[in-house]
């Protein structure tokens, strides 16, 4: 059930107008809305990094080097520096290719570089903690118009508090994708169909699962396009205009997602393959979850990190709630991208430890927590938002300091 208006922008409009004074600008009552939001999740994530950088300080490592260097970090940092071309070749036949990292990260991070005198460490951090801000705020915005402002907040909160939240501390893109496809997904709850295509497309320039935003869009668009045509509103005139949107909107979506897949297919000569081809080099395809029940059944029968068990449980969780999250019929554009970024998680091989990764973006998961949370007693409340927190700060810190494998 979509949630009454905030009162916050009208009475503000109405009562400025009455006065005579300036109205105050929707962005900026959308952002006071978000404040208390926005200010719990920077203190979570705050609290977080504190926790990590005394804990490597402590067995001394250096936390900006962890954050800005560490594993796919890396990978970016030499394509914004160098460019494309490095290409790994291990002893067990595997390749592995820079090709199969998006572009449009390392070319946030050249600009950065280029306009203020930092390190593309020092740039990294800088536009993925933005990024994260960003992200917190597009979550608020669009479960608030969904469920209102305290489910909002709940949802932002235990964004910050997943077990895997530190990556949004860290130099990865899931804060970059998760900020295009949070924003993209309220531009299409508001109608704004140019801009759902915009961001979605830098959606899919960002990170390969960043796809499932453009289904999204491409899904409502044909819903609204296929009513139209049932009401026999295709004819009218003042529809014209609006139609076109819809169509400029969805043929926008997909375009930074195929054309990377396709540039990289025509370097290695094989135009729709190879880039899949680059990724399978990563020992990563998409086999319909065959990889992954192997790596189940490893668990199962043998002794196994305790990074590999976690992402069992995140995993598995994510199904349960997504199941939960479809049984109360969510909007259309929410179920789409939950729903593909939940299959290409769980249909695809390789590097299971990093599928909780995979899965940040996936925020719309978190709805059915968060409507228990605010349904709850508030000593309950706290005490779970307290248990979160201890494990996503605890946690965080062995990921990025004592775990074994990357994240």
């Amino acid at each position: 059930m979509r949630a009454r208006r905030c009162p916050l922008t009208a009475q503000t409009f109405d009562s400025a107008a009455a006065a005579g004074a300036r109205p105050v600008p929707r962005w900026r009552a959308a952002l006071l809305r978000a404040a208390p939001a926005l200010g719990l999740f920077a203190a979570a994530r705050l609290t977080g990094l504190l926790v990590m950088a005394g804990w490597a300080w402590h067995i001394g490592r250096s936390p900006r080097a962890i954050l800005s260097r560490a594993w796919d970090s890396d990978w970016y940092m030499l394509i914004a520096e160098h460019g494309y071309g490095r290409t790994l070749y291990w002893p067990d036949g595997s390749v592995q290719s820079d090709l199969a990292f998006f572009p449009l990260y390392p070319a946030q991070l050249r600009a950065v570089t280029a306009v203020l005198p930092v390190t593309s460490g020092t740039a990294g951090l800088l536009i993925s903690w933005s990024a994260a801000a960003a992200a917190a705020w597009g979550i608020y915005a669009v479960v608030e118009r969904l469920h209102g402002r305290r489910t909002a907040t709940a949802v932002v909160l235990l964004w910050g508090l997943l077990p895997h939240s530190i990556v949004l501390s860290m130099a990865y893109t899931e804060p970059v994708l998760t900020a295009f496809a949070a924003w993209s997904l309220y531009a299409l709850h508001t109608h704004r169909w140019l801009w759902a295509g915009v961001l979605a497309s830098l959606a899919g320039l960002s990170r390969p699962n960043g796809i499932a935003v453009a289904a999204a869009v491409l899904a409502v668009a044909v819903n609204e396009l296929v009513t139209a045509y049932r009401r026999r509103e295709r004819l009218r005139p003042w529809r014209l205009r609006t139609y076109w949107r819809i169509w400029t909107g969805a043929a926008l979506a997909p375009l930074g997602w195929c054309g990377y897949v396709l540039s990289v297919g025509f370097r290695a000569g094989d135009p729709l393959g190879g880039y899949f081809a680059v990724q399978r080099g990563w020992t990563s395809r998409f086999d319909f979850g065959i990889g992954a029940l192997k790596v189940v059944r490893d668990i199962v029968e043998r002794p196994s990190l305790l990074p590999i068990q976690m992402s069992l449980l995140v995993v598995a969780g994510s199904v349960l709630l997504f199941v939960l999250f479809a049984l109360e019929r969510p909007p259309a554009a929410l179920l789409v991208y939950t729903a593909v970024l939940l299959l290409i998680t769980v249909g695809g091989s390789g590097f299971f430890e990093s599928k909780p990764r995979f899965l940040l973006p996936a925020f719309p998961l978190l709805l059915p927590l968060a409507l228990a949370l605010t349904k709850a007693r508030p000593r309950a409340a706290v005490v779970v938002t307290v248990a979160l927190a201890g494990l996503s700060f605890a946690y965080g810190t062995y990921l990025l300091t004592l775990s074994p494998i990357a994240l």
